[in-house]
């Protein structure tokens, strides 16, 4: 234990084994909070790696009159008023089928904006098929070995349809994406006349046909609008700032009221955003945690220093003052100047409250001034 009673020396008395004790607590804790409140699921809203998208998160709730809002079950629409909505799919992990499909295309019909972005994974088509839209993502990667960003699977898509979901966009920064099939959807961007559909092996020799790709499309299904973007990495959190994907994105839910993360074929929500949703969602749970913070509330204010103990602890301070001058019955100002003399650090307030809890413990009888003051009386006064 010589390191500890190195720092006793050094640290000024200070009582460094508690101070250890609470500081890897303190770390123990940030770690378990940290590790509750964030994810690591690709795409996740709640992942700040690279690969997550809690940037576009905090962009969508920073934007001014625009409710965000994260659905973890396809139920969540049925309490959405469709129109002026704007709901996000960004490669789902299993297909869209049965009730969750039917609730999408409800969604949609009803005037619902529904923006689904995609790779490689069958999910989106999955999705794009459930609500009647036209559109279909290939499935291949897109490469350019001439307009890219940090080489060819990261084409620049810079022919850009003049549109109002386009306004102020000039190009999209793309990072391993597939072409949209459009169906007879419009064509919102493109990439550059030299790029070609393959695998990461593919080489230019081997390509039989260069040709502008949509990488996103937009239609109207019935009363509502499907958004078809061959590539769901403009929205994570290294490619989101890229030109003009923050731009892009924006301007799908501009003139939206309301945004939906639609998370509810992806990975896990975090537990503690968890907790939160589920809180939000149950009026109930809301009751149950509300009473609970109450009772917690007033039994904590409830509390009190023993009496017995506070006695003492006023009791050894009057014994105090009787031993400054002994036989002689000491006055209020007698007791305050004796109090400034010995305990100098402390200012009028804390002497005034001191002399009047000397006053009063003696006053009380056989608990005042001739009772022995216990070990940590000074520490409860100071």
């Amino acid at each position: 234990m010589v390191g500890v009673e190195w720092l006793r020396k050094r640290g000024g008395g200070a009582d460094w084994p508690r101070v250890l004790l609470v500081a890897l607590a303190a770390t123990v804790l940030l770690a378990v909070g940290v590790a509750a409140a964030t994810s690591t699921t690709s795409f996740g809203p709640y992942n700040p790696g690279w690969d997550g998208s809690s940037d576009l998160r905090s962009q969508i709730q920073a934007e001014p009159g625009v409710e965000a809002e994260l659905l973890r079950d396809t139920a969540g629409y049925e309490g959405i008023e469709p129109e002026g909505t704007v709901a996000f799919v960004a490669a789902p992990d299993e297909p869209y089928t049965g009730e969750d499909a039917e609730r999408l295309r409800s969604f949609v019909e009803n005037g619902g904006t529904l923006v689904v972005l995609e790779n490689f994974g069958e999910g989106g088509n999955t999705v794009l098929a459930a609500v009647g839209a036209d559109a279909r993502f290939h499935g291949d990667l897109l490469r350019d070995e001439q307009n890219h960003f940090r080489g060819p699977p990261m084409p620049i898509a810079d022919n850009v349809t003049d549109h109002e979901l386009t306004d102020g966009v000039t190009q999209l920064t793309l990072n391993y994406a597939t072409a949209v099939e459009p169906g007879e959807a419009t064509v919102l961007v493109r990439t550059s006349d030299v790029t070609y559909l393959g695998s990461e092996e593919t080489e230019l020799a081997e390509v039989e046909e260069l040709d502008a790709y949509p990488v996103a499309t937009s239609e109207n299904v019935s009363a509502g609008t499907v958004v078809a973007v061959g590539d769901p990495s403009i929205t994570i959190n290294s490619m989101l700032a890229e030109p003009d994907n923050a731009a892009f994105v924006s301007g799908l839910y501009e003139d939206a009221d309301r945004v939906v993360l639609d998370v509810s074929h992806v990975g896990d929500v975090p537990p503690l955003a968890a907790a939160i949703l589920t809180l939000r969602d149950s009026p109930f749970l809301q009751v149950v945690v509300g009473f609970g913070a109450i009772g917690a509330v007033a039994v904590l204010s409830g509390r009190r220093l023993p009496t017995d103990r506070l006695r003492r602890t006023r009791a050894g301070r009057a014994r105090d003052l009787e031993r400054a001058e002994p036989g002689r019955e000491l006055s209020t100002a007698d007791r305050a100047a004796y109090l400034r003399k010995r305990y100098p650090d402390w200012d009028d307030d804390r002497i005034e409250r001191v002399t009047a809890a000397v006053e009063r413990a003696e006053r009380r009888g056989p608990d005042g001034p001739g009772t022995e003051p216990t070990r940590g009386s000074d520490e409860h006064d100071q």
